[in-house]
Order: C-alpha cells, then sequence, then structure tokens
C-alpha cells in the first residue's frame, strides 16, 4: 500500500507514557481532593478571622498588647453601647454618636430617651426608647428611619433581622399589644391588633416570612408565657396565631430567631422552638441563678450562672440548638462584663479580658484592661473595652 503512495510517510510510532509523570499527577490530584474534603468537613473548625482582622485594622496603631489609643465618648451613666462597622455606638439619652477608633464622630444626632434601648444587625443600628415613644435605625453612619408614635401610645419592643426587616411592639389603649412590620425599605407590611393577650417581645424569622411573638395571659389562673407563631401571607383582621408555645410561667428575657430556630431565654430556663411550634431543645438552671447571658453566639446561647445572685463563684454555660451544655467552665473572679459574637465568647474581670471559643478554650487574654467595665466582642475576634469616659479596640 506504500508504494502506491510513496509520498506518504507512515506515522510515527506512539511513545510509552511517562510512569513517572502520570503518578506524580495522580498524587497531585489526590492531594487536592483530600484537602477539598477535609476543608469542607472542618470548616467549621477553621479561623480565617486573623487574616480578616489585617486587613480591617492594618493602619489602625496599636500598642504590643493590640489594645488601639484610647478615645474620649460623651455619655451618661444610662448610656448604651453597640459596635457598629467596627465604630462604637453611643446613646446616651441626649443624642447618639458614633465614634471612630480616632476619636473621630462621624455621626451625632440630638434625641430625647428615657430608657435607651440599643441593638446592631449587620450593618445596621436600632435605638428606641423603652416605654417612650421615639425609635431610629442608623446605616451607613446615617439615620436611615425614625419613628415617632403618638400620644398614647407606647414602645414596648423592637428588632430587626438581617435582612434589615423591621418589627416593632406598641400599646395603646383598647389593645394589650399592637405589631407593625417592615420590610427593609421601612414600608409598613402588615399591622396587627391584639386583645387576648399581652405582647412583650416579637422576632422575624430570618426569611422575612413569619413572625413569632412572646405573649403574656392567664392560664388556670396562673400567668403562663407563650410563643406565639404568625406567617405574614395574611390579613390584618386575622389575628389568631398558627399555632402557639407555651414555655411556662418563666419570665422570659430575650428572644432570637436564627436558623436553629427561635430561642426563649427566660430566668430560669432556656427553650429552643421549631417553626411548626415544637421545642426542640430546652436547658433548665436547676438551682442556680442567672447573672449574664448573651444570645449573640453562631447556633449558640451563652449563660453565666451562680449559686448566690452576688459572689465570685460562678459558672460559664455555652448551650447548642439542641439544648446541651457544649462547654462549661467554672470561675472564682467577679465578672464585670459578658458578651460573645459570631464563634467568640469574651469575659472580663478586674484586671483581665479572656476571649474564649465557643467550646471554651481561650482564643486570646488581655492582662491589664486599664480599668474597662464593659466588653462587646466582635465576630472577626476583636473586641471594645470601655470604661465610664473612655474606650478602646483590642484586637489579638
Amino acid at each position: 500500500m506504500d508504494e502506491m503512495n510513496p509520498g506518504r510517510k507512515a506515522p510515527p510510532d506512539k511513545k510509552p507514557p511517562n510512569l513517572f509523570v502520570r503518578f506524580l499527577a495522580f498524587l497531585v490530584t489526590l492531594a487536592l481532593m483530600i484537602g477539598a474534603v477535609a476543608l469542607v468537613v472542618n470548616y467549621d473548625k477553621l479561623n480565617f478571622d486573623s487574616l480578616k482582622r489585617w486587613f480591617t485594622y492594618r493602619n489602625l496603631e496599636r500598642s504590643e498588647s493590640g489594645q488601639s489609643e484610647s478615645f474620649v465618648f460623651e455619655g451618661g451613666e444610662s448610656s448604651q453601647f453597640a459596635v457598629l462597622d467596627h465604630e462604637l455606638l453611643v446613646c446616651s439619652g441626649k443624642d447618639v454618636r458614633l465614634y471612630s477608633g480616632s476619636e473621630q464622630v462621624s455621626l451625632d444626632q440630638a434625641v430625647s430617651i428615657q430608657n435607651p434601648v440599643v441593638d446592631t444587625v449587620g450593618n445596621a443600628a436600632l435605638v428606641y426608647d423603652a416605654g417612650g415613644q421615639s425609635l431610629f435605625v442608623y446605616r451607613d453612619r446615617a439615620e436611615v428611619f425614625s419613628l415617632s408614635l403618638e400620644d398614647g401610645q407606647q414602645l414596648l419592643a423592637a428588632s430587626m433581622n438581617s435582612q434589615g426587616w423591621l418589627v416593632v411592639v406598641s400599646q395603646e389603649s383598647g389593645y394589650k399589644g399592637i405589631v407593625t412590620v417592615y420590610d427593609n425599605t421601612f414600608s409598613p407590611q402588615i399591622q396587627l391588633h391584639l386583645s387576648s393577650r399581652f405582647v412583650m417581645d416579637a422576632v422575624l424569622s430570618p426569611d422575612s416570612k413569619s413572625l413569632a411573638l412572646l405573649t403574656l395571659g392567664l392560664n388556670d389562673n396562673a400567668f403562663e408565657s407563650r410563643v406565639d407563631f404568625y406567617q405574614l401571607n395574611r390579613t390584618e383582621e386575622e389575628t389568631e396565631p398558627d399555632w402557639t408555645c407555651p414555655v411556662g410561667g418563666d419570665v422570659i428575657l430575650a428572644m432570637r430567631w436564627d436558623n436553629s430556630g427561635i430561642w426563649a431565654l427566660g430566668e430560669t430556663s432556656l427553650s429552643i422552638l421549631s417553626t411548626d411550634g415544637t421545642v426542640t431543645g430546652s436547658c433548665n438552671y436547676g438551682d442556680l441563678y442567672l447573672k449574664g447571658f448573651s444570645l449573640d453566639g453562631d447556633g449558640t446561647a451563652v449563660l453565666l450562672l451562680g449559686k448566690f445572685r452576688a459572689g465570685t463563684s460562678a459558672e460559664l454555660w455555652v448551650v447548642n440548638a439542641d439544648g446541651e451544655t457544649q462547654a462549661l467552665l467554672s470561675i472564682e473572679e467577679q465578672v464585670l462584663s459578658l458578651s460573645a459574637a459570631g464563634r467568640y465568647v469574651a469575659l472580663l474581670t478586674a484586671d483581665r479580658l479572656d476571649i474564649y471559643n465557643q467550646d471554651l478554650e481561650v482564643y486570646s487574654t488581655l492582662e491589664g484592661t486599664q480599668g474597662a467595665q464593659t466588653v462587646l466582642q466582635q465576630s472577626d475576634g476583636s473586641a471594645m473595652l470601655i470604661d465610664s469616659t473612655t474606650a478602646r479596640l483590642y484586637v489579638p
């Protein structure tokens, strides 16, 4: 055949594959696969926050201990604090101010608030007068929404979810609670006028489709706390809840709704409820007194409990969404302040700040807190230390 096509060359013989190269490629592929699996399996254990802090605070001047220079703020005994976008928000009752770490005031607004309540969710801050008539929302160093109730009306509670939706609980003559839900543009979506039970608190679901109310009423001649669940795709005339879940005669101090469920923290126990009204987890404090708490951890509650209301002896509990105590730490010092955020728990004593992970393993310790009385933990691991007139940032 080749004789009939003298110009055609025979194809070159194929070289046998290089076994070393193939083996090396196999090892690289295997290593990448193992690394990817390890990353997925251990994602929650990995900590990239030090890298985040480096980018966030790389231009902030700090001492060898990690503390920034103190800055002076104006406040008073009733001042309430929060950290918003790594800056300190101070509500003194006469004004709301936002301080950067270099003592610059990026927000200064005069207000008249008797009992200030301050909370932050993401990049927004909520400030309202409990028992009063004024409410404000701040974002990007500016007021983005305000509410002023009419005479005869009172603000009882308010909260925001991670999508920026707002729920406000108020009271006026003729009703035991009025609940108003606003979307993230602060347009009213629904208002419920309730007459059968007192409404004490309210939280919105993470997807902004449902509402949980903490209500108080009589059951067999005894007061009972209850969580009532409402889907928001209803008319304002439909005031009956979709389901109810009693949480006993306990005084509920705080509520939160995250992906784990609805957390209702009381003086003697903690309950976690699912969206169908069942109790998925509960934690009873036994004979211990609740001395402090935070519901701001990722999927956990942090409780400071003691055998006596006063004194230095206490226990620090981290409770997960199943109601189980996943970590416990005995403490024999006076705790000045407790704060949690993300995967961190901060405990401030007279001369030391300890930051733990959610297993209560020490993440960072600061000796010598310069008289700090309050700590505000941030989800990146940094913390704001506050005394009566000054504040400073601590970056591990």
